[in-house]
């Protein structure tokens, strides 16, 4: 079947978009694996009007409100290859073998999170092991908090989290670090530890503390770090520019949403080096939009 557009990935970017679409009557493909990037998470905070709602609740309930537009068509799947045909036509393939074409493309299918493989990390991911102050630094208040190392500017990662608590910086072994950053981490009070990390400890998912290589215990209630990101390969298959960020590639786009390619546009984590759901949906609200004026104009 054709569509007017086919929005890949139904999270709070992708049905943010799809809302803007269906109130303008247009016909809307949403294709979503079912994987969103907070899933890991109980808690969505700083949300307009739903701070500290569950994330799937949030996304259950925009789902069930877009598809009470009558123009809107929801597939459960993966689409694992997207080409671009002709000026008014993208051709999609999902796993299942179906294909669908609509006359304009919305990427919003997110990243997936890349963690370092620390014993401990992944299971408390999302819960004690955290990526966004913002997001879950005021549970954690005052409480004893670590950032890891994991890239050149987790730096000034450690710098912004240490305004929620007492903060020691594990450089997990790199030596990286400049005299610029010892200088501006020591003025915050911030401890620097060098030695590598082994493993993380506590009962399930929270936190106690990590131990090092060297056999030390130091006690910490949360660990924030900034993963390492890999993309679907949708946008490579459509010959998009990505822009590089200190938090890994993005899809270059312009301030409407609109890739390099004409009549495909890309919103949410894809597209974005500060990752929120906040900006995701309004990410999502500009794709939408833009992809409904490209279709009239």
């Amino acid at each position: 079947m054709h569509y007017d557009v086919i929005i890949i990935g139904g999270s709070f970017a992708g049905l943010s978009a799809a809302m803007q679409l269906a109130r303008a009557r247009r016909s809307v493909c949403i294709v979503d694996a079912g994987l969103p990037r907070n899933r890991f998470a109980a808690h969505s905070h700083g949300f307009f009007g739903h701070d500290g709602a569950n994330p799937l609740e949030l996304i259950a309930q925009a789902r069930a409100q877009v598809l009470a537009y009558p123009t809107v068509t929801f597939i459960t799947g993966e689409a694992i290859s997207a080409r671009k045909e002709t000026e008014d036509r993208f051709t999609i393939a999902l796993a299942s073998g179906d294909t669908h074409s609509a006359s304009r493309l919305i990427l919003a299918h997110g990243v997936q999170d890349v963690l370092p493989e620390i014993p401990g990390i992944r299971e408390r991911w999302g819960i004690s092991v955290l990526h966004c102050p913002y997001c879950h630094g005021y549970e954690y208040f005052g409480q004893q908090l670590g950032v890891l190392r994991t890239k050149p500017m987790s730096p000034h990662q450690a710098l912004i989290v240490s305004e929620w608590g007492p903060l020691t910086y594990f450089l997990n072994g790199h030596d990286d670090l400049t005299a610029d950053d010892r200088a501006a981490l020591e003025q915050r009070n911030i401890t620097i530890e060098p030695a590598p990390l082994a493993e993380l400890l506590g009962d399930a998912s929270s936190l106690d503390g990590v131990r090092l290589s060297d056999g030390r215990f130091v006690e910490i209630d949360a660990l924030f770090l900034a993963p390492g990101v890999r993309m679907p390969g949708l946008a490579e298959q459509l010959e998009c520019a990505f822009d590089e960020t200190p938090n890994g590639p993005v899809i270059r786009t312009d301030a409407m949403k609109q890739t390099t390619i004409p009549g495909l546009f890309a919103a949410g984590d894809i597209a974005t080096s500060m990752w929120n759901a906040t900006l995701a949906s309004a990410d999502g609200v500009m794709a939408g939009a833009a992809a409904h004026r490209s279709l009239v104009f």
